[in-house]
């Protein structure tokens, strides 16, 4: 059956159908302290030429006894196992340290939500401060500082962050704390920090070079004009 779906490696849409796609199952019967389980592993393949990479994900299930049969019950969890994170790459203009910071953070934002929602929130001091310039010590500070320096529905973003569980509750404190968060509220973060690296950084590069290249033919322009006078 075929399905709609956007490539974690070159993020095009796409549709998958039976030939992009293979699906396994496997069941657990050994008598356990866990229950019986039902494990869903999926292949796609991307259906874009010029991709055409693998990517891998599982799903775990109870796996229920009803009358006379058994069958696949409710869903526990799932992972990604190809690629090995979700993180979008981003241009090298965007800083390093900051890449990284974004990239660790998604990679484990499964496996560690409270660990990937610190290195996000000092991935988002360090954006704000290499930036706007800012540095007053404290994130919430800092988040402060720029309302009147970015437009409103992005601020107000930034600023929903800190109303979010756990993370709103410590955003005042030091940004290396380790707090309990919800997935929910860890993916939160790392969605936000795509955000603003769209809106802020690649915005900006893209601007200058439109910028750039009508200056550039008004130079031209003018070059040429002075040599006919």
């Amino acid at each position: 059956m075929a399905f709609n779906w956007t490539c974690p490696h070159c993020k095009n849409k796409t549709t998958v159908n039976k030939d992009d796609h293979s699906q396994d199952e496997s069941m657990l019967h050994i008598n356990n302290t866990d229950g019986t389980k039902y494990l869903v592993i999926d292949w796609i393949v991307c259906p874009n030429t010029e991709c055409k990479k693998l990517s891998l994900y599982t799903s775990l299930h109870e796996y229920t006894f009803r009358p006379h049969i058994w069958e696949k019950g409710d869903f526990i969890k799932e992972w990604t196992l190809l690629p090995d994170t979700k993180a979008n790459i981003f241009p090298d203009y965007i800083p390093l340290p900051i890449r990284q910071d974004y990239e660790e953070a998604y990679a484990i934002l499964e496996l560690s939500p409270k660990a990937s929602a610190t290195l996000s929130r000092r991935c988002l001091q360090g954006i704000i401060r290499d930036f706007w310039g800012v540095k007053k010590g404290r994130l919430v500070d800092e988040i402060n500082s720029i309302e009147d320096k970015v437009d409103p529905l992005t601020w107000k973003s930034i600023d929903a962050i800190r109303k979010v569980g756990n993370i709103g509750a410590h955003m005042e404190k030091d940004i290396n704390l380790i707090i309990d968060v919800e997935p929910k509220e860890a993916q939160l973060l790392v969605q936000l920090i795509e955000m603003l690296f769209e809106e802020w950084y690649i915005h900006r590069y893209e601007r200058e070079l439109k910028l750039n290249a009508i200056v550039g033919v008004a130079e031209i322009k003018d070059e040429a004009k002075k040599k006919k006078e």
